[in-house]
């Protein structure tokens, strides 16, 4: 390869490839003045390992829908949508990922792509099924974005009623013969023991 020169470097196969600067004040010039097309390619993030047998690729340029995985930070661990993603701050964030500001509000939590992992891919738009190759057969609902239908419920028979049993017949009591009321006792005065004459009051 030939020397640097100015930042144009030639390709041994052909044609000029730009070298990164290895200055610090000059990688963060390009970093924000890259025009849209410059910060989609760096904000790539790498895939899972079963994605990435399955597309034949590291990384792909995050875009809203995707699911991704959280590697570091107090939100290790939590698999989430991506809601919103910034080119211009290069950060994204995520549903149900919030931060409590000062005045007790939930604020989104900004991530950096290098901290993710896409485990699902949104391949709802074509132009991106074409760009990884992927069949339209092969592409599942979810990954199309599209909720499947609900299996409409069919009416159910209403269920027969169970035929009431048969009362039984309870046989009349039969009427006692009216008892006659019993005569009151007559009361009879008993004089106290003090009452009674004695023998000796009795002789004369």
């Amino acid at each position: 390869m030939a020397p640097h020169r100015r930042g144009v470097v030639d390709h041994p196969l052909g044609g000029v490839v730009r070298a990164s600067p290895r200055s610090p004040r000059r990688q963060r010039r390009a970093l924000f003045t890259a025009d849209t097309f410059e910060r989609r390619r760096r904000m790539a993030v790498p895939l899972s390992r079963e994605l990435r047998g399955r597309f034949h690729r590291r990384a792909v340029p995050v875009r809203k829908g995707d699911t991704v995985r959280v590697l570091s930070g107090s939100f290790v661990g939590r698999e989430e949508r991506v809601a919103r993603v910034d080119r211009r701050t290069y950060s994204l964030t995520l549903d149900n990922v919030t931060l409590k500001t000062a005045d007790e509000k939930m604020k989104p939590l900004p991530i950096r792509p290098a901290h993710l992992v896409i485990t699902r891919l949104n391949l709802s738009d074509p132009w991106r099924r074409r760009a990884l190759k992927v069949r339209d057969e092969d592409v599942s609902a979810e990954e199309r974005g599209v909720s499947p239908e609900p299996v409409p419920a069919t009416p159910e028979a209403p269920a027969e009623a169970p035929a009431p049993e048969p009362e039984e017949e309870v046989a009349p009591e039969e009427e006692s013969a009216p008892t006659e009321p019993t005569p009151p006792k007559p009361r009879t005065h008993r004089r106290s023991a003090a009452a009674k004459p004695t023998s000796e009051e009795e002789a004369p």
